[in-house]
């Protein structure tokens, strides 16, 4: 395999077969034309200049993101890249397990960032110890060590991944020995021992069922599927309150314990893998296609409103009142809906659609309503003010890329430019206004033309917001989403065939 200038390795794989599949056919819009012909190749991705210098410039946040972790907070869990130093967050436990690390391996791979990713990976080889983690939460310890290590695994064959992931995979697999099966917030990653109350949350414990799938595809141990596959089938068979999936559940009971519903937090990450479940399995996951369908019918009667000015969102709903508020969150949404086209019932696809590009809108609207073109961690909508916050403590921007996750999706499935635009739009805001000394920070005031920083580079712009950006510039061949589906921190997992 021989490297281009940008192109990393897994560009090359994934395009050879494509390049194979389509020898004689036409790269253009018009089927008629020739494959050689120049107006097809002005128009091609890969020779498109200005598409190439934005990708270039993502690549390049990125090594500067990285190189300030390596330098100031290495081995660490994330950076404060002001204070220069580590960051510390108990999400991942009380010891420094090197979360950036395994959450950006994928991220550099794709880069084709060559140098750091061999250094993460001997990092990974030499230093990853789950022993040192102790109480962590299930849901982050999965979707960012277990989903880092699957994707490093799945794009590289090295086996160390593998093992790592399974060695991983066991400890997690001791959240689910409660009486119901439903699994615990927090667990003791060495030991196995709950530290958790007796109520879980939707999101999180919907959460699992990608990485699980995917370990067991790999090591032939059906183990982990059939846990998540179990706690699938309860959620199934319980009673949802008017069609809807409250946020919380009984762990001790496997009954829901409120009535609040959510495609934001708490609830947002449950209904993406139902449809990601479905493309993982290559169609095959009925169960999860009709859950998502349901629960999409539900939603969209129920909570999806048009605002006053004409802007499309999607409700929060507290037992049976609405809060017309969306959070950045729930942006993921639209890149959802979208996928949820594929394979849909026939009157249902270009509802889905239609419905992800409105969504898509709403949530560049948050961004472009604002002083810093950056959108704010909660928007409401009411008479005269439409996409905007209302409280202090909703202005904050801390890095997220559901955003730039459903502009991507978007650009890949309706090849629409201006998504391109409204990402390079938001890309460069983020380079304008969170870029700091030696990273990236969240900002705390979205619509001051000043605003202070956080000091924290979380480990989640590197796994996903900058990802997201590089491919939104990227052939549609990497990582196809006929033959990737990304997990919710943005680890791509190859489906089934």
């Amino acid at each position: 395999i021989t490297y281009s200038a940008d192109h990393s390795q897994v560009d090359l794989q994934l395009n050879k077969k494509s390049s194979d599949d389509n020898k004689g056919k036409s790269s253009g819009d018009n089927k008629g034309e020739s494959r050689n012909d120049k107006s097809n190749q002005s128009r091609s991705q890969f020779t498109d200049s200005e598409t190439e210098n934005r990708r270039l410039f993502i690549k390049k946040m990125m090594k500067f993101a990285w190189d300030g972790y390596v330098k100031y907070a290495w081995g660490q869990n994330e950076l404060s890249p002001i204070s220069l130093r580590g960051h510390f967050a108990n999400i991942f436990g009380s010891y420094n397990t090197g979360a950036t690390i395994v959450d950006s391996l994928d991220t550099l791979y794709i880069m084709n960032m060559k140098e750091e990713f061999k250094m993460a990976s001997d990092w990974v080889k030499e230093k990853l110890n789950f022993n040192q983690m102790g109480s962590a939460s299930v849901f982050e310890t999965n979707i960012r060590f277990l989903g880092g290590l699957l994707s490093a695994y799945a794009l590289t064959k090295d086996e160390i991944f593998k093992t790592k992931a399974k060695d991983l995979g066991d400890r997690l697999a001791k959240a689910f020995n409660s009486k119901t099966g439903i699994p615990y917030g927090r667990i003791n990653i060495a030991s196995g021992a709950a530290i958790s109350g007796s109520s879980a949350v939707l999101a999180e414990i919907g959460t699992m069922h990608l990485e699980f799938a995917y370990l067991s595809q790999i090591t032939g141990d059906k183990s982990y599927l059939n846990k998540v596959q179990n706690l699938r089938a309860h959620l199934n068979k319980i009673t949802k309150p008017n069609g809807l999936y409250p946020n919380y559940i009984d762990i001790s009971s496997g009954n829901w314990i409120s009535q609040s519903v959510s495609i934001g937090a708490m609830g947002d990450s449950f209904y993406e893998y139902l449809i990601k479940s479905w493309y993982l399995s290559g169609g095959k996951d009925k169960l999860a296609r009709s859950m998502f369908d349901e629960a999409m019918k539900h939603i969209i009667e129920k909570l999806v409103k048009k605002s006053w000015s004409g802007l499309t969102f999607i409700a929060q709903s507290n037992y049976g009142s609405t809060e017309n508020r969306m959070e950045h969150l729930a942006c993921f949404s639209g890149g959802m809906f979208a996928l949820g086209a594929k394979g849909a019932p026939k009157k249902m696809a270009a509802k889905y659609l239609n419905l992800g590009k409105e969504i898509g809108k709403t949530c560049h609207e948050s961004y472009i309503r604002t002083a810093t073109h950056i959108g704010p961690e909660v928007f409401r909508f009411g008479l005269g003010k439409d996409a905007q916050s209302s409280y202090s403590g909703e202005m904050h921007y801390i890095l997220r890329p559901e955003v730039v996750e459903t502009y991507f999706v978007l650009w890949r499935i309706t090849q629409d430019k201006k998504y391109r635009e409204w990402g390079w739009d938001a890309a460069q805001s983020i380079e304008k206004y969170c870029k700091s000394k030696a990273g990236y920070s969240g900002i705390r005031n979205v619509y001051s033309s000043s605003p202070s920083q956080d000091d924290v580079q979380q480990s989640f712009f590197l796994a996903e917001t900058l990802k997201y950006l590089y491919l939104l510039f990227s052939d549609n061949n990497v990582l196809s989403l006929d033959k990737w589906v990304f997990n919710t921190e943005a680890h791509p997992l190859p489906t089934e065939i």
